[in-house]
């Protein structure tokens, strides 16, 4: 079990995060929603270990076991195949697991195309093949399809849906998308400002939110499957 116990993050003296207690169960599915700068991405960072709290403590993660997809994720100038190869460094097998993650995100006929070059979209299934190559306890999603189109946005949930049933990792993900919540997470979290205002099994939350806070953000999105 993953547990947050009084985090808090500060930029410039600003409090832009502050979680009194949290806990990540394992297996489960959570999806993080909210405004822009409510914290999803912060929380995401200090989860990965990319960043470390103001102050309050993280327990029950290994950062060697963790798989995370950052927002706007890396891509280097040589071939996608080598750039998920990368991923794999170490396995005998690595470029047969490559060629099968990038399969799995439609991404095979790129494969020796340069990383540097895709386009937002393709870029970010490459990074999600990248993190898909290896199996993880635990996997930290940034927006894993804010840049791509309809398709390839079913095409990776499917993705995500497979490997977490293969796996049974914890996935923690945030988006823009309450839909795209509902669809993948079993527990959703509705964060404004820093601050976990709503957290619940998602269909209920959905359904019927009981902070006037979720609520009225949710008037906003249709949640259609």
């Amino acid at each position: 079990m993953i547990v947050l116990r009084e985090v808090i993050q500060q930029f410039g003296g600003r409090i832009v995060l502050d979680i009194p207690e949290l806990c990540f169960e394992p297996g489960r599915r959570y999806g993080l929603i909210g405004e822009n700068g409510s914290g999803k991405t912060t929380l995401i960072r200090l989860l990965a270990g990319t960043l470390h709290s103001s102050s309050g403590k993280i327990v029950g993660l290994n950062e060697k076991r963790i798989g995370y997809l950052p927002q706007s994720p890396y891509a280097f100038s040589f071939s996608v195949l080598q750039n998920v190869m990368m991923a794999a460094d170490g396995h005998g097998n690595a470029r047969d697991l490559a060629k099968s993650a990038l399969s799995a995100v439609g991404m095979e006929s790129l494969m020796n195309a340069r990383g540097d070059r895709l386009s937002g979209g393709e870029a970010q299934r490459m990074a999600l093949a990248r993190v898909l190559v290896r199996s993880y306890d635990v996997l930290l999603l940034d927006e894993p399809t804010s840049a791509t189109d309809v398709r390839s946005m079913d095409l990776i949930e499917q993705t995500l849906q497979d490997a977490i049933q293969k796996t049974h990792c914890t996935l923690i993900f945030s988006t823009h998308s309450p839909a795209q919540a509902k669809r993948l997470a079993d527990e959703v979290l509705y964060l404004e400002k820093g601050r976990i205002v709503e957290m619940g099994n998602a269909e209920e939350l959905f359904r019927e939110p009981k902070d006037d806070r979720t609520r009225a953000f949710l008037q906003h999105w249709s949640l259609k499957s």
